[in-house]
């Protein structure tokens, strides 16, 4: 008879396998963790889940146990060269830093977290070769392989792989590094020697493996997609100690950094994102907080006609919004249609509040809702200094000159806030706006990639790159853009919808989303 499981015991055994493994699982995932725990409890002869737990929990670690959870509960699929724009990056950007004047490179010491069956390892180990064919010019390489799964450890260490763990290897790479033993690949034993393996908990605390300036490159990709944030800023902590100066760290594709940690510049080249460490950690730019997060829906602004392709997106706003202002000359008094369709909820005026008087985010947000663009920038200007260097009040400041039409301003306002925060999507989206109308569209498309990698559900920098897409005859690409963004606003924070959509409901945002996929000749 089949062991029954609780709810109550799946839950147990949910917040102990994140506080042992990091591994955080969703409410969608608790039938999965059910049927896992009932085949441990039926596999060591327990007759209910209390026993089991009690043993998995008991102060005696129950490390075996540990070890087959590992196996069961973690992701292993991986492949030679996977995300090959990163080995781009490494190529061409890590190794030459890393040469030394004689041409010959530096002793380079990489760490693999989450290695799984060693392929990422040796991917490495293989380019590196390949740049220095004769070893002593590579330096002393040390490659570290780490996994919580013993047995993919226990794979990576025999270096032997299946075709389809080759399948995005290069045929000449193929041949040059690997021979054929009956159905498998057996890596060359120059490269194989290259890296080690370890069986190891990443969150877990070893100041023995984790000290200062213990690796020059750290490769963490698809790791800490599956840990809860409180475990990935642990993580994150562990790796920033471990870097050497200016150490390089890659991340998976739909991982970042941003509200993880504040020790790492962006890079963007090749056509990815990765990260160098900064000279030291500054104070973390929040791009939203709690106050701008509960704000009501955006006012309406019916959407425009056909867009004019030779405009930018900032003209586009500026010609169908007539209720836009500039912010030097705006009386600051709303429109009666505007003050009927305000919030409810009304705060005192700047006047009325004094202008010393610690600032609250509320009043400036209701102004904004109100287009009443002057009157939020005189509060913001009349801040004491602590107030005026808050992340919020500055990024409010970029909103509030970019809608009033003072893009020279908001262009400033985006680079202070990025010089401290490189991670914060919204400057990158508005910075993005304020290029595009000075004609540099190349540089205006890096920094929506950049707000659109750094938050993957902020919906507008994929609107304005699919804008830009058109404009550049990329209709394909024009058209993938825009049903993303398309997809994201019907789901977006209505605050998000208010501070970067322009003046335009979320309905008109997806209307124009849904004109601009017809007219380049999609169905939306």
């Amino acid at each position: 008879m089949a062991v029954v499981i609780e709810r109550a015991e799946v839950e147990s055994f949910r917040t102990l396998i994140a506080r042992r493994l990091g591994l955080s699982f969703e409410d969608g995932k608790l039938d999965y963790l059910a049927d896992v725990l009932r085949s441990r409890v039926e596999a060591e002869g327990l007759g209910h889940g209390g026993g089991y737990l009690g043993k998995l929990s008991g102060a005696a670690a129950w490390r075996d146990e540990w070890r087959v959870l590992a196996q069961q509960l973690t992701v292993a699929e991986t492949y030679f060269f996977r995300y090959w724009d990163h080995f781009r990056a490494f190529v061409e950007v890590v190794l030459p830093e890393n040469a030394g004047p004689d041409g010959c490179s530096r002793d380079l010491r990489i760490l693999s977290a989450g290695c799984a069956s060693g392929e990422e390892a040796y991917s490495l180990a293989i380019l590196i070769r390949e740049q220095h064919p004769a070893p002593k010019d590579a330096g002393i390489v040390s490659i570290v392989g780490v996994d919580v799964n013993p047995a993919m450890i226990q794979k990576a260490s025999r270096a032997r792989y299946s075709t389809w763990s080759l399948r995005e290897t290069p045929p000449d790479l193929r041949q040059r590094h690997f021979r054929v033993d009956g159905r498998d690949f057996v890596l060359d034993e120059g490269v194989r020697s290259m890296a080690r393996f370890e069986e190891r908990n990443l969150t877990e605390p070893d100041p023995t493996f984790w000290r200062p300036h213990a690796f020059d490159v750290v490769f963490c990709r698809n790791v800490t997609m599956y840990f809860a944030p409180e475990v990935i800023r642990s993580v994150m902590a562990r790796i920033r100690q471990s870097l050497t100066p200016g150490g390089y760290l890659f991340l998976g594709h739909a991982e970042t950094l941003r509200g993880m940690s504040d020790g790492f510049h962006l890079k963007h080249s090749h056509g990815t994102f990765y990260y160098q460490l900064r000279d030291s950690p500054r104070q973390r730019r929040s791009t939203l907080s709690p106050a701008i997060q509960a704000l009501d829906a955006s006012p309406a602004i019916p959407a425009p006609g056909p867009v004019d392709s030779s405009a930018s997106w900032f003209e586009m706003i500026q010609r169908a919004s007539n209720r836009i202002r500039d912010l030097a000359n705006s009386s600051g008094a709303p429109a009666p249609a505007e003050e009927a369709s305000s919030s409810p909820r009304k705060r005192p005026t700047p006047a009325s509040r004094g202008a010393n008087r610690a600032w609250d985010r509320g009043v400036i947000l209701d102004l904004l809702n109100e287009e009443r663009f002057s009157d939020a920038m005189k509060l913001l200007t009349a801040l004491p200094a602590d107030s005026s260097n808050d992340p919020d009040a500055q990024l409010l400041r970029a909103v509030i000159l970019t809608n009033g039409g003072d893009l020279s301003g908001a262009k400033e306002m985006c680079m202070r806030i990025l010089d401290v925060d490189e991670l914060n999507a919204g400057a990158h989206y508005l910075l993005a706006l304020c290029l595009e109308h000075e004609g540099n569209r190349e540089k205006a498309a890096e920094h929506d990639q950049s707000a659109a990698y750094l938050d993957p559900a902020f919906a507008m920098p994929r609107l304005h790159l699919g804008l830009l897409a058109k404009r550049r005859g990329k209709l394909d690409v024009a058209m993938r853009e825009l049903e993303q963004a398309s997809i994201l606003l019907a789901r977006e924070d209505s605050s998000r919808v208010l501070l970067f959509g322009g003046g335009f409901s979320r309905d008109a945002l997806v209307e124009i989303c849904r004109g601009e996929i017809r007219s380049c000749g999609g169905i939306a």
